[in-house]
């Protein structure tokens, strides 16, 4: 473990009853027991983190950023937004930010949108989508389960015509983002591994993915 994963313990105290590394551009998933808190760790600085959440007893109720950037008010996640569903249930909710805004309007890449945006020659590149596709399989989760998605730690401004850019990073290393399991959430990830645009400094990193319970609920 390098020093900065060694100075990045958990942003909310408690019982480490889960404590990963996710290589750059690779895939995690794990379901977080309710009550329990998952510290997403930019171990290096600049790097998304693309996140789609389901509740754990019943995949069809999903993540949705419509319903939750509606219920808060904002297009930015950060300390108090609470992470809704489709049907408006609270999934997750995030406690604690060193960081103050991520994005959940920029979407995932995949490897259509990589021809779309950056040329044909990038088509065979690795992407977000790929990811969540290797990872929900070990849930029984397949392309028609993929939805809309968090970006944790990417800086996507709004200009007031409504254009969206994609640029560099507001974390740097060793920033964090707490999220507390309204339920058992089942948490899937793609540590993204876009190379063309600055959403991780055309560098993708490592990041430590940490869950810890309360000390009362041990």
């Amino acid at each position: 473990m390098n020093a900065i994963a060694e100075m990045s313990p958990a942003l909310v105290a408690g019982r480490v009853v889960v404590d990963e590394l996710v290589e750059a551009r690779g895939p995690w998933s794990a379901v977080i027991a309710a009550g329990d808190v998952l510290t997403i760790v930019d171990l290096d600085g600049n790097q998304a983190v693309d996140c789609i959440l389901y509740a754990a007893q019943n995949t069809s109720t999903r993540y949705s950023a419509a319903v939750t950037i509606a219920s808060q008010g904002s297009i930015f996640l950060t300390t108090g937004s609470v992470l809704r569903a489709d049907s408006g249930q609270e999934l997750m909710t995030v406690v604690a930010d060193e960081v103050g805004l991520h994005d959940t309007i920029g979407g995932a890449c995949s490897q259509e949108s990589n021809t779309l945006r950056y040329g044909q020659h990038t088509h065979e590149q690795h992407a977000c989508v790929e990811n969540f596709l290797i990872e929900g399989a070990k849930w029984d989760l397949g392309k028609k389960d993929l939805v809309s998605n968090i970006n944790w730690f990417m800086n996507v401004p709004v200009d007031p015509d409504g254009a969206l850019g994609i640029v560099d990073g507001l974390s740097a290393p060793g920033k964090r983002v707490a999220l507390r399991a309204e339920v058992d959430t089942l948490v899937l990830v793609s540590n993204c591994p876009q190379i063309n645009n600055p959403c991780n400094g055309f560098n993708p990193t490592p990041v430590r993915m940490i869950v810890t319970r309360p000390e009362d609920r041990s």
